[in-house]
């Protein structure tokens, strides 16, 4: 029989657009003043309708139809959430032949978020700035065994002195608990399960709430239904990792041979057909299931705020730092309320609804800590 890896109930999912990698040692050259309009574009780099065609298009793919031809559908997205597999189809293809994303994905240019720090930090002058991270590929790199997603000893003393400094959130698809391990900061507020899952600080900080919000908790049973009989359907096939997340359950093909994919698609889509309350999702190299409820990274940011005082309040300034996919609902909603600034992490091109950008993770600890002496200069010259 074939060994299966199976992670129990805290997990993660990465979730992330379609790619294209730039040139140049800078993937977002930043010269601009303030966040640029792309070509094509809606604002803060997003593209507004042939991106958006091809997204619903997709997302009618993994949600509709049926038989081969949605196993077909599956595999065809999943080969799409290959950063490695993208850039190989794509410079196989002529201009004319690349699909309308792939074209004006390229125009995108996001500014630096380093390069720019002068000017963030102008825009939030006389506000309370409030910081959103990510866990996977924001403060962590992203790796092939979710369990070894550690955070550095760096990194987490970086974010436990900018919790000293703004109140300050995890928002993860991981498990709150799994996340939680990850970090070991009292002091920060965590939202895990993409925000189903959220409690405040148990000690350390000035900011502490008695904040706790599971919006899905209805659903646990059900999830562990889904978890079980997943791990049942994918116990033969090499490489498959099943992960529960509490509220969702996450089904890991990064290390399932390609050939093997169609497999995975067809023991997810044949346990997802007994659930019509539960939707599918697709990230990086996972396909995830979980609740139909109204509620994402975008609905836990506007829930932290309201839970901090600052649900009507012109006065405050959130940041929000992600690489995934579902970190663009947190980006979404910054956009619409015109209040601080989504920072995408990432490097590779991506339609996305962020005013910003960092590479990888170094980056982000180098932002986070430029905050936080930014913050004690102010501070400073406050008593001065």
């Amino acid at each position: 029989m074939t060994n299966q890896n199976v992670v129990v109930p805290d997990t993660k999912s990465g979730i992330s657009l379609p790619m294209v990698r730039l040139s140049g040692s800078s993937i977002f050259p930043a010269t601009a003043q303030k966040p640029p309009t792309a070509p094509g574009t809606g604002g803060g780099g997003c593209i507004s309708l042939s991106a958006k065609k091809k997204l619903l298009l997709e997302n009618l793919e993994i949600n509709g139809g049926g038989g081969a031809a949605k196993i077909n559908s599956w595999v065809d997205s999943m080969r799409a959430s290959s950063p490695t597999h993208m850039k190989s189809s794509s410079q196989s293809l002529s201009e004319d032949q690349q699909l309308p994303w792939q074209q004006h994905q390229q125009q995108i240019t996001l500014p630096s978020a380093l390069d720019n720090f002068d000017q963030i930090m102008e825009a939030s002058r006389g506000k309370q700035i409030v910081m959103f991270l990510d866990y996977d590929g924001t403060l962590s790199p992203i790796v092939d065994d979710p369990d070894r997603a550690f955070m550095s000893k760096k990194m987490r003393t970086t974010v436990r002195r900018l919790a000293t400094c703004f109140p300050t959130a995890i928002v993860s698809g991981r498990c709150r608990d799994k996340v939680y391990k990850f970090v070991r900061l009292a002091e920060l507020y965590y939202a895990g399960s993409h925000g189903m899952d959220i409690k405040g600080p148990e000690k350390g900080s000035k900011y502490t709430k008695p904040v706790i919000c599971q919006p899905a908790s209805e659903f646990l049973p059900m999830i562990d239904e889904v978890f079980k009989e997943l791990v049942a359907k994918t116990k033969l096939t090499p490489g498959a990792k099943v992960e529960n997340n509490k509220f969702c359950v996450s089904v890991h093909f990064r290390c399932v041979e390609e050939k093997k994919w169609s497999e995975v698609a067809e023991a997810v889509k044949s346990v997802l057909n007994k659930y019509p309350k539960l939707r599918l999702s697709q990230g990086r190299k996972v396909l995830e299931i979980r609740p139909t409820i109204k509620w994402d990274k975008g609905k836990a940011l506007e829930f932290l705020l309201e839970s901090l005082g600052f649900a009507n309040c012109t006065d405050v300034f959130p940041i929000y730092i992600g690489d995934d996919r579902t970190d663009e609902d947190a980006f979404k909603v910054l956009k619409e309320r015109e209040q601080g600034f989504g920072i995408l992490v990432s490097k590779v091109a991506k339609d996305t609804n962020a005013s910003y950008s960092l590479q990888e993770p170094t980056q982000v600890m180098d932002f986070l800590q430029r905050l936080v002496d930014w913050k004690k200069l102010a501070f400073q010259e406050s008593r001065m």
